[in-house]
């Protein structure tokens, strides 16, 4: 199975822009469905505006053996910066009709790191309930992520061999969801960067009429 997630920012664009990320975010759940891809949004910022937002997170899925153009086909037809043409629905007679999102792309393999080498694992007391026994022997298991200073404590089962499985789980399901928002606002921070460069490099350009 394929699988990758893909941002789509406004980046510091104005109102219009916020509510371009709503439309192009929509245009791609449709399109992937269409294609037989597997599409959910993991997260979303809105906007100040009703039906904007400021940016999305989607994870985008291929099974195997699934008919149509496939992943990469659907990636190479979106990532870069989309144009979209429209007059503006909440500044009347303002000149300006093109707007700019970007859209960029992970593949999920590539950009996961995870090497038990950085974990520290401490056995130590649990607390809480649970009764005596809990407290008299070390069973709870704490996990530390030395590289990012994450840290899960797992105390869940009175067997230490099993509250060990659990802290790594956690850990990496942890350490995951924090590479990947450090990763999407280095590239949040890129795309504003350099937004007015891209705009001339638009790899789809849109055209509503509203």
């Amino acid at each position: 199975m394929n699988k990758s997630i893909i941002q789509v920012t406004a980046g510091r664009g104005p109102a219009e822009c916020t509510r371009v990320v709503a439309k192009v975010v929509e245009l791609m759940m449709k399109a992937a469905r269409a294609q037989g891809l597997d599409i959910q949004v993991l997260e979303s910022k809105k906007g100040d505006l009703k039906g904007t937002l400021l940016s999305a997170v989607l994870l985008i899925k291929e099974e195997n053996g699934a008919k149509g153009k496939g992943l990469d086909a659907f990636v190479k037809e979106w990532r870069g910066t989309v144009q979209w043409i429209a007059e503006s629905p909440y500044r009347k007679f303002h000149k300006r009709k093109n707007w700019f999102v970007g859209v960029e792309v992970f593949d999920v393999k590539e950009q996961l790191k995870w090497d038990l080498k950085d974990v520290k694992l401490e056995s130590c007391r649990a607390s809480g309930p649970g009764g005596q026994h809990v407290n008299k022997v070390e069973t709870a298991v704490r996990g530390t992520h030395l590289p990012s200073g994450i840290q899960v404590l797992a105390m869940d089962s009175r067997s230490q061999l099993q509250n060990k499985q659990l802290c790594l789980e956690r850990l990496e399901a942890k350490f995951m969801s924090w590479q990947m928002e450090q990763l999407l606002a280095r590239r949040q921070d890129q795309w504003q960067e350099h937004n007015e460069l891209e705009r001339g490099r638009a790899v789809k350009v849109i055209t509503d009429k509203l």
